[in-house]
């Protein structure tokens, strides 16, 4: 995706490309402080995110509040020439506030208000937390605003991973209020929209209105959806709050707060994304997912997505294994290397790891660091170091961009969120996994992907899953077409609309005439089940009995099944249809048709099957960088002329990279400059 702004962006003083890690000094005395430093300065880290759970370490009784210990750690940074990332601690309210004000704490949909004693205890709507937010973050922002250490800001930490949604009546005021604002205060429209007129459930007085609170049966999908909008609105409003007093009293500085845009859950960070200055993402891999290569790279095309072609930092990832998964496995020599050059491959400008030091206590003691238990002299320490003088050399690259690929995969939180309600067909079709099936088989294949919220100038758009659709995204993607984009969309797509009403007429309602088909029936395949196409294909998890209009071809047909015999993949012009999910190999036999049939330029030579070729070029084309990443067990060799940044190596014709490694290329050129 290409970085217009690129040269006027809000970066500032941030360090390019950054490297570092997320520190916590209120852990350790100030002696071992000294000795954090020092080793840093070792390992290139050149930038940490501070003090993102230290409310209660400045502010240990209220409005008692001692910077001595966070002024130390930033000075003592300072001059050791490590940029300060500085958080607003609010993503952990302290223990003297929640038992000052429990009514502050979030309630579950079945009533039991959470206890406090964790990150996050807290509900979003609460004026209370605000109102103390407020005044910690306006109390750092005064201190530390003009700091010449403090380079950017990070607000809060994971925004909805722990409180995603609150059921208290504080919250349930707020969802009121947040309705008669949305819905003109107009009750009839509201219940029209909900359909409460089944099971007699119409609301005659807005205070009837409630979150969707545990009751003896279902609840309309359409309250679900507006309490999920709710909210997200709800935590954007705390992080905006906090960016405002932030920007007031630290000016030309960047804001910015860490997604978890890969988990796919309660967060839509198209909106989000402009409200920040810096896109920055928390990432870690499933140890024990065969395909987590292929995921890493969708978490950074997702990433890249969300920035729009503006600077993007991956905040936190692991040196090795995390402390929250059933097995927490190490990662192999190399795959901390690997992990952390694929996204700046993919575009980011920097990377973070969540933590510097290895904690000795608490939960997250067994989560891997930069420092691990062990010290020094540990393989962790030795190889994130390493990786620190690597990523050091490519000062350059991240100036650059990578280019727009020739195709994109379409992401609507609103339609994942509205398919993955209760009481649907079936609860084995859900957006996240057609979305990773489609991506792993594009990242298997080796063409390049961007994730997009609405058709752009990509020649090939990927509609794996777009159950809910507005009248607007539908006249979107019939522009898209008209002006020769060509366009592939997945089963069970166009359905209803964004409350979940089913469109009018048959299937696919409102995609039925752009598709050039009706579906007559959905048919939900049995756990497990799988059917075959005429092409050799297999699809999974469902089928639909389709009815195509003159003029729609059937390119193959189902041989098995509850469809057997008919339509099973179906083309309109530029336009296609698949009545059934297809698996990974499957897509490798029908991505790179549909992809020349659009134009679309082969993927580059070497790329695929686990070997990651990506390009990024410099702002006015002359210079470019090629990245190699081999995630195979074999020696994987690549075109390329000009110098291995990595190893220093002229690189005369192609580039040979040995199992496991990484190698980035200046292509013509003759090392950094």
């Amino acid at each position: 995706m290409s970085r217009p702004d690129r040269q006027h962006s809000v970066w500032g003083r941030v360090p390019r490309p950054a490297y570092g890690a997320d520190y916590n000094p209120e852990q350790w005395d100030a002696a071992t402080w000294k000795d954090d430093v020092r080793l840093m300065r070792e390992a290139g880290v050149n930038l940490v995110s501070l003090g993102v759970f230290a409310w209660s370490w400045i502010e240990p009784r209220r409005d008692a509040f001692d910077f001595s210990g966070l002024d130390e750690a930033v000075e003592l940074l300072h001059a050791s020439g490590i940029a300060v990332d500085l958080a607003t601690p609010t993503a952990a309210p302290p223990l003297w506030f929640s038992h000052a004000h429990p009514e502050s704490l979030p309630v579950t949909a079945d009533g039991r208000r959470l206890a406090p004693g964790s990150r996050q205890a807290y509900c979003p709507s609460s004026p209370l937390y605000r109102e103390r937010a407020a005044i910690v973050t306006r109390r750092l922002a005064e201190r530390y605003g003009d700091h010449p250490a403090v380079v950017m800001w990070h607000v809060n930490n994971e925004y909805a991973n722990g409180n995603a949604h609150c059921w208290c009546e504080t919250s349930a005021t707020a969802f009121r209020t947040w309705l008669r604002t949305t819905y003109g205060d107009d009750l009839d429209a509201l219940n029209d929209r909900w359909g409460t007129g089944v099971w007699g459930m119409t609301y005659s007085d807005w205070s009837q209105v409630t979150p969707p609170r545990t009751s003896t049966s279902r609840l309309p999908p359409a309250l679900w959806l507006d309490f999920y909008r709710f909210s997200d609105a709800e935590h954007l409003a705390c992080f905006r709050a906090e960016r405002d007093i932030v920007r007031a009293h630290s000016p030309g500085r960047p804001v910015t707060t860490n997604f978890m845009a890969s988990a796919l859950r309660w967060s839509d960070y198209w909106r989000w994304a402009r409200e920040v200055d810096i896109v920055s993402n928390d990432h870690y891999l499933g140890s024990e997912d065969p395909h987590r290569a292929a995921e890493l790279a969708f978490a950074a095309d997702l990433t890249r997505g969300l920035a729009g072609g503006r600077p993007w930092l991956l905040m936190e990832h692991s040196t090795s294994g995390v402390q929250w998964q059933p097995r927490n496995i190490a990662k192999v020599p190399g795959e901390m290397a690997r992990n952390t050059l694929t996204h700046l491959a993919r575009g980011a400008d920097g990377t973070l790891f969540f933590q510097w030091r290895q904690s000795a206590y608490g939960p997250e003691k067994w989560h891997s660091a930069m420092l691990p238990h062990g010290g020094e002299d540990t393989r962790v320490r030795r190889e994130a170091s390493a990786l620190g003088n690597a990523v050091s050399r490519l000062a350059d690259v991240a100036e650059s961009t990578c280019p727009q690929a020739p195709v994109a995969l379409l992401l609507d939180y609103e339609a994942m969120w509205a398919l993955e309600l209760p009481d649907r067909p079936s609860s084995d079709l859900t957006c996240g996994d057609a979305l990773r099936t489609w991506h792993r088989a594009l990242w298997t294949a080796g063409p390049g992907c961007d994730i997009v919220p609405a058709p752009g100038a990509h020649r090939l758009l990927l509609v794996p899953s777009l159950y809910a659709l507005s009248a607007s995204t539908a006249r979107a993607l019939e522009a898209y077409v008209e002006g020769g984009g060509h366009l592939v969309v997945g089963p069970f797509s166009g359905v209803v609309d964004p409350d979940d009403r089913v469109h009018p007429g048959p299937y696919p309602g409102a995609l039925r005439d752009l598709l050039g088909l009706t579906v007559d029936e959905y048919l939900p395949l049995t756990a497990g089940a799988t059917v075959a196409l005429d092409d050799g294909s297999t699809g999974n998890v469902w089928a639909e009995r389709v009815v195509p209009d003159a003029g729609t071809e059937v390119e193959c047909r189902f041989t098995d099944g509850p469809a057997a015999g008919g339509p099973a993949v179906l083309r309109r012009g530029n336009v296609r249809y698949l009545a059934t999910r297809p698996d990974v190999p499957s897509l490798l036999r029908l991505l790179p048709r549909w992809a020349a049939q659009a134009g679309c330029a082969p993927a580059p030579r070497g790329s695929g099957d686990g070997v990651e070729v990506i390009r990024r070029s410099g702002p006015s084309g002359e210079r470019s960088w090629l990245f190699v990443v081999n995630h195979t067990e074999a020696t994987a060799h690549v075109a390329a002329t000009g110098t291995d940044l990595l190893s220093g190596a002229r690189v005369p014709g192609v580039v040979a990279v040995p199992a496991g490694e990484v190698a980035v290329v200046e292509e013509g050129g003759t090392g950094p400059r």
